[in-house]
């Protein structure tokens, strides 16, 4: 018995090595037959990036899966972050007004998006509003006063992590607006859009489209994770359950919003890093912005007064030094 499961063990192992040898040999015609065929540009679309190459990803440096590596994505974000900066100068030079609207389901990455625009970038220029739920008192204004009130000036970006489309989405699906609300905003909204753009605002829309399974998996990541528990509201958990409803919703409103003055953006967000690379790559391609970056500045000498005595720290309060 013993001399047969050793027999059989050797078998096993031939065939192992035999099937390896076979899928080695098929590779590597494939990689061959790869290589005679001639390269075909891809089309360039509107609003196609204009990032230089060397923010473009290397192939060895791509994951089989397709997932971006971690090292790609670190220095392609700094060198995009670096474009951003550049582009807030220009803005606030050519005194421009940007309005940029994030939008899609719970955990789509709108948020992690909007992080890593605004990292390097002037909170005085550059300013997130994210507005909770309407007051009574704003319950009876004109639907898109509390958010004419954050539109900016000349020389600044706003960026809304969710905007007026509240109404044609959590609103319209949990049915915290009246039929007649629903209908009167896809009447009013696009005209509201074209008043904005034909009054120099730049309105750049975006929808971050995540899978069903996606979104399942971070939700459950938001459960196991204690700091991340907060994310997750009764509201969220209900836009889960009504998955079809929402995606009725968003059919709706792109069908009406989706003009020219202002189309939509569609965002593929279920690999997250290549969500942030290319939404903010897209945004800088749609602007013919210059560097305007200041140059390097030589720091004055220090003032010097002997007669200075500085208090003993004893008589300052200091807090533990735990670390």
């Amino acid at each position: 018995m013993a001399t047969e499961f050793k027999e059989s063990k050797k078998k096993q192992k031939k065939k192992k090595k035999r099937k390896q040898k076979e899928q080695s040999n098929g590779n590597s015609t494939a990689a061959q037959s790869q290589s005679t065929e001639p390269e075909q540009a891809a089309p360039a679309g509107d609003g196609a990036s204009t990032a230089p190459a060397e923010f473009l990803p290397d192939a060895d440096e791509c994951c089989p899966k397709g997932k971006i590596s971690t090292r790609l994505y670190q220095r392609t974000l700094a060198n995009l972050q670096v474009e951003l900066v550049k582009l807030q100068n220009w803005i606030v030079q050519q005194r421009l007004k940007v309005v940029i609207l994030f939008e899609g389901r719970d955990a789509a990455g709108k948020g992690g998006t909007i992080k890593r625009i605004t990292e390097c970038l002037n909170p005085r220029v550059t300013r997130v509003v994210a507005l909770p739920a309407p007051t009574e008192r704003e319950k009876t204004q004109w639907y898109f006063q509390r958010y004419a009130a954050h539109l900016p000036a000349a020389g600044e970006i706003v960026i809304f992590d969710r905007s007026w489309y509240n109404r044609a989405g959590v609103e319209r699906v949990m049915n915290y607006c009246t039929e007649e609300e629903y209908r009167e905003f896809l009447r009013s909204c696009p005209e509201f859009e074209r008043m904005l753009v034909r009054s120099g605002i730049h309105l750049i829309k975006y929808w971050f489209s995540v899978s069903n399974a996606e979104q399942e998996r971070r939700f459950q990541g938001r459960i196991e994770d204690p700091t991340k528990r907060w994310k997750l509201s009764p509201m969220d958990l209900e836009s889960r359950r009504r998955w079809v409803d929402y995606s009725k919703a968003k059919d709706a409103m792109f069908a009406v919003t989706d003009q020219k003055q202002a189309p939509w953006y569609v965002v593929p967000s279920d690999s997250k890093k290549r969500a942030r690379l290319n939404c903010i790559s897209h945004l800088l391609s749609l602007f013919s912005y210059v560097d305007l970056t200041p140059e390097p500045i030589e720091l004055p000498p220090r003032q010097e007064d002997h007669s200075y005595v500085r208090p003993p720290m004893d008589d300052q309060t200091i807090i533990p030094q735990v670390y």
